[in-house]
């Protein structure tokens, strides 16, 4: 069976701190979709690795030594935005092709045994360029926001013959209804839906709660909850089983997290499992309108005018928390103190100053008390990943 392997070539994941350190670069969800499900669905294929639990110390060309026996592997990097067109090339590959673009690196393979020399090595001859095509990669946290957009509206032109459609109910007022698509199952009434600048998406199971203003380019996702009166401005993604109200803008929630309480939350990426409280906000301008420098492991990187927080897995913010101009946030950080946060809170943080430490146990009681309120536990994978991110950050 042909399957995909993604690889981390063309990509640090730690660039794209603080997320990459709970999941594999592919799974960062931009627009609908993650990227992994992005390409899976265009290339009509499973990937590999999606059931790995050492993912931090997965050696590839380990794995495709391992699994390719008879089968066809298409090696893609994790970072890449996939288009139909891009797809389409990539299928057309024969083992021992690859596909690059104009001044670009090569970005996807092709490969059988025949290729394989030992585990560290492939012998791949053949370059395919493919021309005219803007390749979209995610480099930097920020990319998430700045690719939203598109990313949306390409992800729905690629589930929508997969979904069923319902009829927008009567009780909403709608401007450019042909771009709304409300996912039989969801639950829409008494809402404002302007689809004039982008599509709106509305998942199974979600729920959009009277008074709500939506104006898309926006995505809310399976079982996600948008309370009442919330306003929510595109290009924002509300993930799976989230719960959200106040005010949200160019921001992406991945999944499973809360913001279920005033305040504003702007050109920010919010991972999975966190808790913002009641009154939280965040700048996402400086007043000097000067350029924004936000933390990596590698050094300061400069994000441009606009940048939010960007905030790990299992973070939570106190009430009236008043979150920094491109503030970073590691994982399972538990933030509070007064005036403004500082511009970089460690994982495992007790407090915004970072000075204490959140004791492991303690940690995991209170993710498990988090993620039981939705009826989730922790996993013996998930808890071995955040040992590692306790022990080495």
């Amino acid at each position: 069976m042909d399957k995909i392997v993604f690889t981390e070539e063309f990509c640090s994941p730690e660039e794209l701190f603080p997320f990459t350190l709970t999941r594999q670069i592919q799974d960062i969800r931009v627009g609908i979709l993650t990227i992994r499900e992005k390409w899976e669905l265009l290339l009509d294929m499973p990937s590999y690795d999606k059931q790995e639990n050492d993912y931090k110390d997965l050696d590839r060309s380990m794995v495709i030594d391992q699994s390719i026996g008879d089968d066809i592997i298409y090696l893609i990097h994790g970072n890449i935005l996939p288009t139909p067109r891009i797809a389409r090339q990539v299928k057309k590959l024969k083992p021992g092709q690859m596909l690059s673009l104009p001044d670009k690196e090569n970005f996807a393979y092709c490969i059988s045994k025949k290729q394989v020399i030992d585990q560290h090595k492939i012998r791949v001859s053949d370059t395919i360029e493919l021309k005219t095509e803007e390749l979209r990669e995610i480099r930097f946290p920020w990319d998430i926001t700045r690719m939203n957009a598109w990313a949306i509206e390409h992800d729905l032109s690629l589930i929508k013959s997969k979904k069923k459609k319902a009829a927008i109910p009567a009780s909403n007022k709608t401007v450019s209804a042909r771009n709304i698509f409300i996912e039989k199952g969801a639950v829409v009434e008494h809402a404002f839906l302007n689809a004039s600048e982008g599509p709106i998406y509305i998942a199974k199971d979600a729920v959009v709660m009277e008074g709500s203003m939506i104006r898309g380019p926006v995505s809310i996702g399976e079982g996600a909850v948008v309370k009442m009166g919330a306003r929510i401005y595109g290009a924002s993604t509300i993930g799976p089983h989230c719960v959200v109200g106040g005010e949200i803008k160019n921001s992406v929630f991945f999944g499973y997290s809360n913001k279920a309480h005033d305040g504003y939350i702007g050109d920010s990426v919010i991972g999975e499992w966190c808790n913002l409280g009641a009154g939280t906000s965040n700048s996402n301008l400086k007043n000097t309108a000067t350029e924004i420098m936000i933390y990596t492991p590698q050094g300061p990187v400069n994000a441009g005018l606009k940048c939010g927080v960007l905030m790990g897995d299992h973070s939570r913010t106190a009430i009236n928390t008043s979150i920094n101009t491109g503030t970073v946030v590691g994982v399972c950080a538990h933030v509070f103190g007064s005036g403004l946060t500082p511009k970089f809170i460690p994982s495992f943080s007790w407090g915004a100053d970072g000075i204490q430490l959140y004791r492991f146990e303690n940690a995991l009681r209170d993710m498990n008390n988090w993620m039981q309120m939705k009826g989730r536990s922790l996993s013996e994978q998930e808890t071995t990943i955040l040992r590692h991110i306790f022990d080495h950050y």
